[in-house]
């Protein structure tokens, strides 16, 4: 029993470190790599995924995987082997029906098809990426063959993603949530405080910018020598190891605020990566997010409940007057808050509104479904999108950058998760709503710029939980219910029938 459990600890750790060398590959791909060098990176990230598949679902490895889940041995192991070994037992029982052949296609499919849509979006014709898209497609298709989940294809996807999560129970959800959020949005959209509204179009420098981006990180109390910020086309977070998680952002001179607030939202992510369990669990299958949609949780809990509360700016809002007096000599605090929270419905889902976000996903998810069963062929997307579009939100993008081909996702192959950005928006509002409940100060806190408790509370309620339970039932645990979009349309209604005067 001994000797199998050093075995599979060792080998954790192994699969860690290989994995860091991974996510440091798709780091430089996406941010400072040359653009010629995509074909020899392709081969290097192809090598590694080889293998590391290969690793994981090795006969040894296995072997003791198996061992160990016996159940006469399995009773003997003390509680943090127990959940390790369980844990492994579906992860690597899972990788072990995936053939390499299939990862090594997937990879280079998949990074040459990154290359392709960057392409295509310089020169904004989504047809340059069609064939990639419709290859990655084809490629999930032949993927979902190699599992038994009931239901849908896309329920295969999704499991990758969001373990546990159908598109049946998605589609209740969503279902809900679309109707609420389009009537929410119609009613604004006809108040008088709406039609007035003027569009934030002064310039703050990328200097200034930067520093205001670097004063949030630590306020927020990112430690500087375990993270850093740098710039890509979309950003992005991603961990080399416990001690080295990189976040990335995007200077947008015509949209100033923008890199702010995804800076605030990479932090989110961030501070979950470096909150995750160690001591016993470190280099284990244990200290992970149990899904996406968690993840994304503590991005947006930051982004929206935090960045975008009145208690935020009034200790932010001096802050940007001093380092851009130019910009908000003649904007008063009243006006600015009204600013950072106007809706206003936006093309790109990265720059929407708080409100209508959940709108852009639920598009991408009604296409994600009709694409796995073949009710749509890739080549009408952009014209499907823009209809999708003006349903939703009432306007229509100009050209594909506006529409497509505006994510990444697609082109590495993560059909299935664009619902988890939704999922995780709905969690982050349960999540303020219990701090709030739980600690009455918590305001006045944010206030002071003072943000300790505010962390203590996800890291003991979230953070530290890691793979131990599934993230539906960690939200169950820490806010009193599952998945509950009541709650995400309660908040929106307190917040915003009020900003609307209505």
């Amino acid at each position: 029993m001994k000797d199998s459990l050093d075995y599979i600890y060792n080998k954790q750790k192994e699969l860690s470190v290989l994995g860091g060398i991974g996510a440091l590959i798709g780091w430089d791909q996406m941010t400072y790599m040359p653009k010629m060098g995509a074909e020899r990176k392709s081969e290097q990230s192809a090598a590694l995924s080889k293998i590391l598949h290969k690793k994981i679902i090795s006969d040894e490895f296995w072997k003791h995987i198996e061992k160990l889940n016996q159940e006469s041995i399995y009773n003997q192991l003390e509680e943090k082997d127990k959940h390790v070994v369980k844990r492994l037992y579906k992860d690597v029982g899972k990788s072990r029906r995936l053939p390499s052949e299939f990862v090594v296609r997937m990879s280079k499919k998949t990074t040459l098809g990154y290359q392709a849509w960057e392409q295509a979006r310089q020169k904004n014709d989504f047809k340059i990426f069609q064939p990639n898209l419709e290859k990655i497609i084809e490629l999930e298709k032949e993927y979902y063959t190699f599992f038994d989940i009931p239901g849908p294809k896309y329920n295969t996807l999704l499991d990758d993603y969001e373990e546990g999560m159908t598109a049946d129970k998605l589609k209740k959800e969503f279902t809900y949530l679309k109707k609420e959020l389009v009537e929410l949005l119609e009613k604004i959209k006809n108040s008088d405080v709406y039609k007035k509204q003027i569009e934030f179009k002064k310039n703050i420098t990328v200097d200034q910018q930067k520093r205001l981006c670097k004063k949030v990180m630590d306020t927020m109390n990112l430690p500087a020598d375990r993270t850093r910020l740098d710039e890509s086309t979309h950003p992005f977070t991603t961990s080399m190891g416990y001690d080295d998680v990189r976040i990335t952002t995007s200077f947008q001179r015509e949209g100033p605020l923008f890199s702010f607030f995804s800076t605030i939202h990479e932090a989110g992510h961030a501070l979950y990566e470096l909150g995750m369990p160690k001591n016993e669990y470190k280099n284990t299958v244990i200290s992970d997010s149990p899904s996406l949609g968690l993840h994304e949780s503590q991005s947006r809990f930051w982004e929206n409940m935090i960045s975008r509360s009145k208690s935020f700016w009034k200790y932010f809002y001096p802050l940007f007057k001093k380092t851009s007096p130019e910009t908000f000599k003649d904007i008063e605090f009243d006006k600015w808050y009204q600013i950072v929270n106007q809706v206003k419905p936006s093309l790109i889902r990265v720059e929407a509104d708080e409100l209508t976000y959940c709108l852009h996903v639920i598009l991408r998810f009604e296409i994600e479904t009709d694409m796995m069963e073949d009710k749509i062929n890739v080549g009408d997307l952009p014209q499907i999108w823009n209809e999708k579009m003006y349903e939703m939100l009432g306007i229509k993008p100009k050209n594909d950058v506006e529409g497509v081909l505006q994510d990444m996702h697609w082109s590495g192959g993560s059909i299935g998760y664009f619902p988890t950005y939704a999922i995780g928006t709905i969690y982050s509002a349960q999540i303020y709503n219990q701090i709030s409940k739980e600690n009455p100060n918590m305001q006045i806190e944010i206030e002071n710029g003072n943000f300790n408790n505010i962390l203590k509370w996800l890291r003991k309620n979230i953070h530290q939980y890691g793979r131990l339970m599934m993230a539906d039932e960690i939200i169950k645990k820490s806010c009193g219910g599952g998945l509950n979009s009541e709650v995400f349309i309660k908040y929106l209604k307190e917040k915003y029938l009020d900003l609307y005067n209505l």
